[in-house]
């Protein structure tokens, strides 16, 4: 059954991708924090930034000819883009000037606190507040970094099933692998297993995977009984502290609080026990709000890895690759071309090796695997074609061979087929042999 697999890819969204997300209240909500404005601001594109600065103190409206005009003719395309930007995240808004002709304003909202970011005034920003005495345990940014690592670390190995993640993994953590279909529960098992998306989400660089883990998380926020807009106003006065410096938790809400406490399980912030009243941002929460145009880590791991013509792999272990292993990856959605990238398009992968998994996966490509129930040894045609016709309008029908009187019901409908056509041939059922047999197409099994 020749057929192309499809797998769910992991969509990624920078941070002005999100906030587009949001609804207009929450934008203008988020607003009225001045380092939500300055985030805000840091991320667009130039020329947005030129015509907020030249805007900001302008009271009335703009004329959207005289903005036109601000650029010239062979960039039109670049203002348009830009202009676009503003009106998406709600900067500026559409509103008429004398004589009718449109014209755009800045939201007031985002304007005075903008002000407020780079004048100064207004009260401190959440956490900042609070005069802390010295910390004996005091923490340098060396520390702060293997620490953030480690704990991002330990959720990396509970994905993979690792016994190294599955002590340090709380449920609110792995609730968000799951809601994120990152992680899936299966029967009979203690912890969830590795999905599709969540070996495509492996091969994403780590500052990546952390954006994309607190994108889901933030999903959730709101059914914990937390308020989004807090915590994401907390996130981004994170993004303007200083490495290594620790803040107080006087004046924190208590979502916030409880914000805090998930960041500290998910490595973005230190805090040396739950109930001390001082944090310390890590790299990764100082780099966070710039979402994925800027966010890279300044630390990084050195390895190696060494990949023979003869199809062996030296890391940690020395392991094979095989049709086998290839083909139990693509299972799980890793293509070919994601298991022969190189680091920084280097090609350090010898071309026999690339191009045998390519045609594995060319082969792997050429079938749909599909689990079911064989139905075989009908008496009669019309018996056949009335079952057949019942589990096709279902949509449950896999195959099926009407010469042979043979056909294949997915497992799923199973019990809704057997079900139908017990009630219905009650007076012939014994000789009508259903055999509760499972097929799977495999390679080492005959085609269907």
């Amino acid at each position: 059954m020749a057929a192309v697999l499809s797998s769910k890819k992991v969509d990624c969204k920078d941070l002005h991708s999100y906030l587009k997300t949001l609804s207009p209240g929450v934008l203008d909500r988020l607003y009225t924090h001045p380092a939500t404005c300055l985030a805000v601001f840091r991320e667009l594109p130039e020329l947005s930034k030129h015509y907020v600065m030249r805007m900001l103190f302008v009271e009335q409206p703009v004329s959207q000819q005289v903005v036109g005009l601000w650029v010239g003719t062979k960039h039109q395309e670049e203002h348009r883009s830009s202009s676009q930007v503003l009106t998406d995240l709600r900067v500026w808004h559409e509103q008429a000037i004398a004589g009718g002709l449109p014209g755009w304003t800045l939201n007031s909202i985002f304007r005075q606190n903008m002000k407020v970011a780079l004048l100064g005034g207004g009260s401190p920003w959440t956490g900042g507040g609070g005069n802390l005495p010295v910390d004996k345990y005091a923490k340098d940014i060396s520390f702060l970094d293997k620490y953030a690592t480690e704990r991002w670390e330990c959720v990396l190995h509970f994905m993979v099933g690792s016994s190294e993640g599955s002590d340090g993994v709380s449920k609110d953590i792995i609730d968000v692998l799951l809601n994120s279909g990152l992680m899936k529960n299966e029967p009979n098992e203690p912890y969830p297993s590795i999905t599709q998306m969540g070996f495509q989400f492996l091969l994403m660089d780590v500052a990546s995977q952390i954006w994309y883990f607190m994108l889901q998380y933030l999903e959730t926020v709101e059914a914990r009984g937390m308020d989004l807009i807090e915590c994401l106003s907390f996130l981004f006065q994170l993004s303007f502290s200083t490495l290594g410096k620790d803040y107080s938790t006087d004046g924190m809400s208590e979502s916030q609080l409880r914000f805090l406490q998930h960041l500290r399980e998910f490595g973005l912030v230190y805090q040396r026990k739950r109930k001390s009243q001082r944090y310390y941002p890590t790299r990764s929460a100082i780099n966070l709000a710039s979402g994925l145009s800027s966010n890279k880590s300044e630390t990084s791991t050195s390895g190696y890895l060494v990949v023979e013509t003869n199809y062996r792999v030296y890391a940690y272990t020395v392991g094979n690759i095989s049709r086998i292993s290839v083909r139990d990856a693509l299972t799980r959605g890793i293509s070919a071309e994601q298991k022969s990238r190189s680091p920084k398009d280097t090609p350090v992968i010898p071309p026999t090796v690339t191009d045998q998994i390519r045609l594995w996966e060319l082969e792997y490509d050429r079938f749909r695997f599909n689990e079911g129930v064989l139905y075989s040894q009908f008496l009669s045609q019309t018996d056949f074609e009335l079952l057949r016709d019942y589990a096709r309008d279902l949509g449950v029908l896999i195959w099926d061979s009407p010469a042979k009187r043979v056909m294949v019901v997915s497992r799923g409908g199973h019990d809704d087929v057997i079900g139908w056509f017990k009630l219905n041939h009650k007076h012939d059922l014994p000789d009508a042999n259903e055999r509760n047999m499972y097929i799977r197409v495999t390679y080492e099994d005959s085609y269907i």
